[in-house]
């Protein structure tokens, strides 16, 4: 029987989190303690607009390079999910979350789980382009109409209803 690891991080979590918020606040005040969390809420939140906008930048510089754009779409992810991180509350996440900023962290995660990243596009010197299995039609806004709705039916000769022989 294989317990899942998620529902009891979900249920220790918390117990964590307020663990560490009471030895904290006896070591610095509670004052102190929520003004580090709110601290790291901010931080988290300027940090999750700049990655925001600076994650879409760098893919397309990595595509109008013809580079692979994984590499940099993974770090900024993983940017990303530090950023929410700071912006919970609490102290072990917010560890977690400057751990995962930490360029050396994010290359050792890429290592270990890059090879499980998989695009769904092909990859040639021009750029992406999604794959085409030879049944996919792709049209225009003003290509579609939906033919039934004005009271007429759809052509049953139409090339478009039928699907080429596999």
């Amino acid at each position: 029987m294989r317990v899942s690891f998620f529902p009891v991080l979900f249920l220790l979590l918390p117990l964590l989190e307020i663990a560490a918020f009471v030895l904290v606040g006896k070591q610095i005040g509670a004052l102190a303690t929520v003004g580090l969390v709110i601290a790291s809420s901010v931080a988290g939140s300027l940090l999750l607009r700049h990655q925001g906008l600076g994650a879409m930048n760098k893919v397309r510089a990595a595509m109008e390079k013809g580079e692979d754009p994984s590499l940099q779409l993974a770090t900024s992810a993983m940017a990303v999910v530090a950023a929410i991180l700071l912006i919970v509350p609490g102290f072990i996440t917010s560890a977690i979350g400057l751990l995962v900023l930490l360029p050396p962290v994010r290359a050792l995660f890429w290592r270990l789980f890059g090879r499980r990243v998989v695009f769904t596009g092909q990859f040639s010197a021009s750029g992406f382009r999604r794959g085409r299995d030879g049944r996919t039609i792709d049209l225009d806004s003003e290509d579609f109409q939906r033919s039934g709705q004005g009271g007429g039916r759809p052509d049953a000769d139409s090339p478009w209803r039928r699907l080429p022989e596999e």
